[in-house]
């Protein structure tokens, strides 16, 4: 009995044993488990993204009192600055090729329609005076007003009028993106082409559409008289494309990108031909009329501040597009007038043999 109960405690003993094995087992293997699960469904380090301006702090890099609050933000990669800036090349050089070939056009059409009304203006005016006047007739005063205007005042009008409605368009909430993407001009946009020429009938500031459109009305009559309507037209387009594209030119070189708009380097195509061609023409600056200067003198010191702004950095004006477009004016007068105006005789002259061919306009050559 001893020994049966011996055995049987060693028997039970090994049992212990066992079962203390098999629970430490167990728990080993449930220990893994937990572990490998904490390890396989363990939240992923979150990732450290780089501060982002905001907002206020990302429009004043571009703000000022006649720039939009508002940018946009695009990414741009200095490697390919040549190729950006061929497409906004070919599109000058086509767009002021396509101004300069209308304005040839327009004017024969205007010369060929002049002649044609001549005796039915006469017709209409003695029409008026067998009926009488209304002296409160809205449309007479209207014309009484257009008539006493001078031809370039007549011409700038269309020009100032569409800057008033671009103006306006700012001032909608909902074409704020349409207004930045095609009315501003950057050569870090994704649009580059069309901005370059509706950039100069955009202005955000009433100060700067107001300063700019009485600058162009002013010197409307010198210009004109010198270029005819036609010519003028063809020269301040090509002016707003020109000067754009020097703008573009100017923030590929020295990296500080940023919208630009406004009518300044076209008007300052105007400007600078004007001051050309009457060099001891007085002028005087509106604030200060008791001042007077000669148009060589303010077009110098004009090129030379726009110079030191472009030199130096200054963010407040686009200085190159004015450089551009200055630099247009004087090379137009001097030697452009000469290469490219006097030149359409061809052109004008293919027109006029495809209009008397055409069928129904061969009576009116």
């Amino acid at each position: 009995m001893a020994c049966g109960s011996w055995a049987l405690r060693v028997c039970r003993g090994r049992g212990w044993i066992q079962d203390r094995l098999t629970q430490t087992r167990n728990y080993e293997n449930r220990f893994t488990i937990y572990t490998q699960q904490r390890h396989g469904f363990r939240k992923a380090p979150k990732k450290v993204e780089p501060q982002r301006p905001e907002p206020e702090k990302a429009s004043k890099t571009f703000k000022s009192v006649i720039a939009p609050p508002i940018q946009e933000t695009v990414s741009y990669s200095t490697s390919n600055s040549i190729k950006r800036l061929f497409r906004p090349f070919v599109f000058t050089v086509g767009f002021t090729g396509c101004a300069f070939a209308s304005a040839s056009i327009w004017q024969y059409e205007a010369l060929k329609f002049r002649v044609q009304s001549y005796f039915d203006v006469a017709q209409a005016d003695w029409l008026d005076k067998k009926r009488g006047n209304k002296e409160l007739d809205f449309r007479k005063q209207v014309n009484k007003w257009w008539n006493s205007l001078t031809e370039g005042q007549q011409t700038v009008t269309g020009i100032i009028a569409a800057n008033i409605l671009v103006f306006c368009l700012w001032r909608v909430p909902s074409m704020q993106r349409t207004m930045i993407k095609y009315f501003t001009s950057n050569p870090a946009s994704r649009t580059l082409c069309l901005p370059m020429i509706l950039s100069t009938f955009s202005h955000f500031s009433l100060f700067h559409l107001g300063a700019n459109m009485y600058v162009l009305w002013s010197f409307s009559s010198s210009i004109v008289s010198l270029l005819g309507p036609e010519q003028f037209m063809a020269v301040y387009l090509s002016a707003g494309v020109i000067s754009s594209f020097a703008s573009y030119a100017a923030k590929m070189a020295t990296g500080r990108f940023g919208p630009s708009l406004g009518a300044s380097g076209a008007i300052m195509t105007v400007l600078a031909a004007v001051c050309t061609k009457m060099p001891e023409a007085k002028l005087a600056i509106i604030f200060l009329p008791m001042f007077t200067f000669t148009a060589a003198s303010a077009l110098k010191g004009i090129m030379a501040l726009d110079t030191a702004g472009l030199i130096l950095g200054w963010r407040i004006f686009d200085h190159a597009a004015h450089l551009g477009g200055a630099i247009f004016g004087i090379w137009y007068v001097t030697y452009g007038h000469e290469l490219m105006w006097k030149k359409r005789e061809p052109l004008v002259k293919m027109w006029h043999e495809w209009r008397t061919k055409t069928p129904g306009k061969r009576g009116g050559s």
